[in-house]
C-alpha cells in the first residue's frame, strides 16, 4: 500500500511529471494517477492545481504548462500563440470572441493572460472559442487592434 504523501509542493510536481510522461485526459484520471502514487486528492485539489501549475487541455488531453514554451518570454508565447488565431469578432461592448483550431483557445487564451495587457480584464476558454472580456469599448477595440497586429506577423513568419 502506498504510503500518504501530504505536500502540495511535491503533488504539483507529480502532476506535471504526469503530464509530460503520460496522456491525461480528465481530472478524474489524474485524480486516480495520484491516489495510486499515495496522494490523498479531490478533484477540486486537482483542478486548482493544474491551475496553478498552467496546463491547459488542448486535443482533449491535460499538458503542462512548462510544455507549451513557459520559459520563454511571455511576448514571444503570444506571439506564437497567435499564429492560431482563425478570426476575432467584437459581441457586444466589452467581449471578443476569438476563434481558433480545435483543442487551441486555451493555449492562446493562457498566452494573452500571461502577457498581462492593461486593456484585458481576464479570458474565458473553450474547446475552439475564447471570450476576451474588457473594461469598455475602448479597452476592446484596443485588444482586437493589437490581436489583429500579432495575427497579421504570425501569418507572415
Amino acid at each position: 500500500m502506498p504510503s500518504k504523501v501530504e505536500s502540495w509542493q511535491q503533488r504539483q510536481a507529480v502532476i506535471e511529471e504526469l503530464l509530460h510522461h503520460e496522456e491525461v485526459h480528465s481530472q478524474a484520471e489524474l485524480v486516480e494517477l495520484l491516489t495510486a502514487r499515495g496522494f490523498t486528492v479531490t478533484q477540486s485539489s486537482v483542478s486548482r492545481d493544474l491551475q496553478e501549475i498552467g496546463a491547459v487541455r488542448v486535443n482533449g488531453r491535460y499538458v503542462a504548462g512548462d510544455a507549451l514554451g513557459g520559459a520563454a518570454p511571455v511576448a514571444s508565447e503570444l506571439a506564437e500563440a497567435a499564429g492560431f488565431v482563425k478570426g476575432v469578432a467584437a459581441a457586444g461592448p466589452y467581449l471578443l470572441v476569438v476563434k481558433t483550431p480545435p483543442g487551441i483557445a486555451a493555449l492562446v487564451a493562457l498566452a494573452l493572460d500571461r502577457a498581462s495587457w492593461p486593456e484585458v480584464a481576464g479570458t474565458v476558454a473553450g474547446d475552439d472559442t475564447f471570450f476576451v472580456a474588457t473594461a469598455g469599448r475602448r479597452q476592446q477595440a484596443r485588444v482586437e487592434a493589437k490581436l489583429a497586429a500579432l495575427v497579421k506577423e504570425a501569418v507572415h513568419a
